[in-house]
């Protein structure tokens, strides 16, 4: 059956850095965009990033030089790299696959505070 399993979230310091982690199984991973949201508490689910099949990449304004999407088809693997945290970043972040029908993750949490 379809899998998401998000991993890598945690409790960081302002400034600092974590890579999100989001393993893939159940479809054709290398045809799917591929995209991290996330959800603030009392907040709607927003997009952070997203990568095609192709590798093209997208940034929420409020990421865009701070966070880094990427893939590897070989491993079935999306990563999300983020520096330069600040406080509103904090939320659960979920991973989501798409091709017309969407697939999502449980989420893990980020928490950015000092």
């Amino acid at each position: 059956q379809v899998q998401l399993v998000e991993s890598g979230g945690g409790l960081v310091q302002p400034g600092g850095s974590l890579r999100l982690s989001c393993a893939a199984s159940g479809f054709t991973f290398s045809l799917y965009t591929m995209s991290w949201y996330r959800q603030a508490p009392g907040k709607e689910r927003e997009l952070v990033a997203h990568i095609t099949f192709g590798g093209s990449t997208n940034y929420a304004d409020s990421v865009k030089g701070r966070f880094t999407i990427s893939r590897d088809n070989t491993k079935n693997m999306v990563y999300l790299q983020m520096n330069s945290l600040k406080p509103e970043d904090t939320a659960v972040y979920y991973c989501k696959g798409q091709r017309g029908i969407g697939y999502w993750g449980q989420g893990t949490q980020v928490t950015v505070s000092s």
